[in-house]
């Protein structure tokens, strides 16, 4: 992929001095919501950090959380190939949607109800590894795992750890693609022994993202 900077002059506002603004989740990818912006918006994000829009109904400047809190702290700023949408790679600090939703997008058209769209593969998988605590240890293997306790599900961690160590070093592909998806999925398990949220994974991902690796582990030992 090739990027390329661009003058805000180029950028190709429509007949009312607006142009779409995606936000989208820096980490997961999930589309988070469409706005728009005039130029002034488009400079004060640029130089802030933060996500500025231009309200039609309102017909002003706003700040993304500036009265809910729930602000987007802008990563990156990408434009279309005809130059007249921007994208928005935002940590999204909150919710994103007024309803309180994570995203704007939660409703799906071609189903008909209103289904969480923007569930991530691991969220969802997560979800489900939760849901198998109150299943019967002898129809659910998630469910045997958390009966047999701690002790075994850090057994398992290890075990699969160890299995994709193994399986780099041997460099065959598919086996390094089985052998970590086996490790995420018992991390998964872990995690949900310990009552910890998958949401509180992706906000420390999101802390550390633009922090060089250098900085961020120098700043864990004088924390500890």
């Amino acid at each position: 992929m090739t990027t390329q900077a661009i003058d805000i002059k180029t950028m190709k506002f429509d007949e009312k001095g607006l142009i779409p603004a995606i936000a989208q989740d820096c980490i997961t990818g999930e589309v988070l919501m469409m706005a728009y912006m005039n130029r002034d918006a488009m400079e004060r994000t640029l130089a802030t950090g933060r996500a500025y829009y231009f309200s039609r109904s309102r017909n002003k400047l706003w700040l993304k959380g500036e009265t809910s809190g729930n602000f987007q702290e802008v990563k990156a700023i990408y434009y279309d190939c005809d130059e007249d949408t921007i994208l928005l790679k935002v940590n999204q600090i909150g919710v994103a949607c007024h309803t309180g939703e994570r995203s704007c997008f939660f409703r799906r058209l071609d189903a008909g109800s209103p289904e969480p769209a923007g569930l991530t593969v691991l969220g969802g998988l997560f979800k489900t590894i939760e849901e198998r605590k109150k299943a019967s240890s002898e129809k659910s293997y998630v469910a045997s795992l958390y009966a047999k306790g701690l002790d075994k599900i850090l057994e398992k961690v290890e075990e699969e750890s160890s299995e994709l160590i193994e399986a780099a070093r041997s460099s065959k592909k598919q086996e390094i693609i089985h052998e970590t998806a086996d490790l995420l999925f018992h991390t998964l398990v872990l995690l949900g022994h310990k009552d910890i949220p998958l949401q509180d994974i992706l906000n420390e991902l999101r802390r550390r993202s633009g922090v060089s690796g250098i900085e961020e582990k120098a700043s864990r030992k004088k924390g500890g």
